[in-house]
């Protein structure tokens, strides 16, 4: 949240059909290996919503070839207001609703459980119901914090939630307020979102790496880093595929749930942090920094984390043809782009 980000795109250009493994015009070198994608016969009306986060600020890029894009930050809505939200969705009209819009401070929410709630919890819930009023489609993002980490082996869609802390309790809220709204939805789990915008752990760790020896880093969580563009190019095609005609968007319905979504593989916060000190551009001269593991007792902070993050993404391949690359492929593509 912050400073305003609105855009109000009025081109369109239709997404031409794509084989597996060829990257459409939202996919900027996600290459994530789809199938047949459907053409748009009338543009859409696309409200995103966390417009200047990253993968909001992702969004306005993928998304824009499918329509008019309204993209709203906290100067545009606040997301604690529930009768500003619902009248806002009501005035606008979308066809799509994008929802990245979260309370993220994860241990600050320990001590802001209201305030995370109502941007979490409520808030989602509030635009689905509107969305479901419409005939729209909602794309809501949510978290690997719904877990509690202690299962050997990927989550899938079917495992229990139990969230440990405030932030991803509140999440879940989110999740079934989307759920019991009744309209078409698509909420994707995802974990360790990075990128080259906002705040996030890539960022965190090019900048220590400037300013020190050595980087203490935990090793004892699992999980897969998410690059904020895969998630946004995956966002459009299943939009795309899903929202393209009536025919599609009848089917869409049926599709509606949860869907876990991360790029592949599996390393460690101590793994993710070694990579980006041997990658990035910016620290060729700081190569000499000890990344040491450490324990996740070794670093105490207020909310729990989930040991194991690791998120299947059978669902999302199986249901729209998405196979996100390998994590440390999309590590190298973004730290590449320029700071």
């Amino acid at each position: 949240m912050g400073a305003s980000s609105r855009i109000s795109a009025t081109t369109f250009t239709p997404i031409p059909t794509a084989s597996a493994g060829t990257p459409s015009p939202g996919s900027a070198g996600g290459r994530l290996g789809w199938g047949q994608l459907a053409v748009m016969t009338t543009p859409l009306r696309i409200l995103i919503t966390g417009a200047i986060g990253q993968v909001g600020w992702e969004l306005q890029r993928s998304l824009a070839n499918l329509g008019t894009i309204t993209a709203i930050d906290l100067a545009e809505l606040d997301l604690t207001n529930a009768d500003a939200v619902r009248k806002f969705v009501r005035d606008l009209r979308p066809d799509v609703l994008v929802n990245p819009a979260a309370y993220t401070a994860v241990d600050k929410a320990e001590a802001q459980s209201e305030l995370a709630m109502a941007v979490n919890g409520v808030a989602p819930g509030i635009m689905a119901e509107e969305m479901a009023k419409l005939g729209g489609l909602m794309i809501h993002y949510s978290t690997d914090y719904v877990f509690d980490g202690t299962k050997q082996g990927a989550w899938v869609e079917t495992d229990a939630p139990n969230p440990l802390s405030v932030y991803g309790r509140t999440k879940l809220a989110g999740e079934q307020a989307v759920q019991a709204a009744g309209g078409a939805h698509v909420i994707l789990r995802t974990s360790w979102v990075y990128g080259r915008r906002g705040g996030n752990f890539m960022l965190t760790m090019i900048r220590l790496a400037k300013e020190r020896d050595e980087l203490r880093v935990v090793a004892d969580q699992h999980g897969a880093p998410t690059w904020c563009r895969t998630l946004a190019a995956g966002t459009a095609d299943i939009v795309a595929r899903a929202w393209s005609d009536p025919a599609a968007r009848a089917k869409a319905r049926d599709l509606s749930g949860v869907y876990h979504f991360t790029n592949g593989g599996v390393t460690t916060w101590h793994g993710f942090a070694a990579a980006i000190v041997a990658t990035a551009p910016e620290l060729a001269d700081r190569r000499h920094v000890k990344v040491t593991p450490i324990a996740t007792s070794d670093y105490p902070l207020p909310a729990p984390r989930p040991r194991n993050s690791v998120l299947d993404n059978s669902r999302l391949t199986a249901t729209f043809g998405i196979r996100p690359v390998a994590w440390d492929e999309s590590l190298r593509t973004c730290i590449s782009e320029p700071g």
